[in-house]
């Protein structure tokens, strides 16, 4: 199925926590705009968010690590789009070094994932 990822840097403007930690709606959010870009791919419009059925945080995240956030299609209805999503470390800010270290990571981390339903009413749906 549909499959959109996006890559980006958190900023200190998205530490929430002490100790630089991003709270996890943050990565929520980042879920939305995959989903609305998925739905204007699929459909032509940006849809609604009805629901997530699941969420699971599993690893942390900091200002300074470079994130890819992803959605896939997993199921089209007549108006309801179920959506998989998953949130990947990529690089790790290293301020234990200096202020500007970071490490690539060999592998991505998985660090939140979660399904969701969005609505795209049958009267905005302008692609088959």
């Amino acid at each position: 199925m549909k499959n959109v990822m996006h890559r980006l840097r958190l900023s200190q403007a998205d530490a929430h926590y002490g100790g630089d930690l991003v709270d996890g709606a943050k990565v929520l959010a980042f879920f939305g705009d995959v989903a609305t870009e998925l739905l204007i791919h699929t459909d032509g419009d940006e849809g609604l968010f009805r629901a997530y059925e699941s969420i699971d945080f599993l690893a942390p995240l900091y200002a300074g690590d470079f994130i890819e956030v992803e959605a896939t299609l997993i199921h089209k209805g007549n108006t309801s789009r179920k959506i998989e999503f998953a949130c990947y470390k990529v690089i790790t800010a290293r301020k234990d070094i200096s202020a500007s270290a970071a490490d690539c990571l060999k592998e991505r981390v998985l660090t939140t994932k979660a399904v969701g339903t969005c609505i795209v009413p049958k009267d905005k749906q302008r692609h088959e």
